[in-house]
């Protein structure tokens, strides 16, 4: 699959499009959701093309690697849901339900979130 220079989340990193920025640094960017899914649901993508999880972990530098986690942690410290928890989620693909083709982690918390896939009956 080849990277969509045109995604929303490639457009906002241009600045085409505005965030509500939550944090930035040399190798990320993160934002709250304009559609969320829990009190906090804050958005932490790389700035670099990556397509998804398994593209990143297959073309990105130990740095990006290291500066996403180390951000999608920091969020979690600035919205305040630490002492409380969390849940981080990546979608891939189309069966995970990625959405926008540009890696990003969903960061949740500000309530207790319920189980993470609900069983078939």
């Amino acid at each position: 699959m080849v990277y969509d220079d045109n995604n929303v989340f490639a457009r906002i990193l241009r600045g085409e499009i505005p965030c509500h920025k939550v944090h930035e640094d040399e190798h990320t960017l993160a934002f709250h959701d304009i559609n969320p899914q829990a009190p906090t649901h804050i958005l932490v993508i790389p700035k670099g093309a990556y397509i998804s999880m398994m593209d990143f972990t297959e073309r990105a530098s130990d740095g990006e690697i290291a500066a996403l986690f180390r951000a999608v942690s920091k969020v979690a410290e600035i919205a305040g849901v630490t002492v409380e928890g969390w849940r981080l989620l990546s979608n891939v693909g189309i069966n995970g339900g990625q959405e926008v083709p540009h890696l990003h982690i969903h960061v949740f918390g500000g309530r207790k979130l319920g189980p993470m896939i609900v069983k078939p009956v």
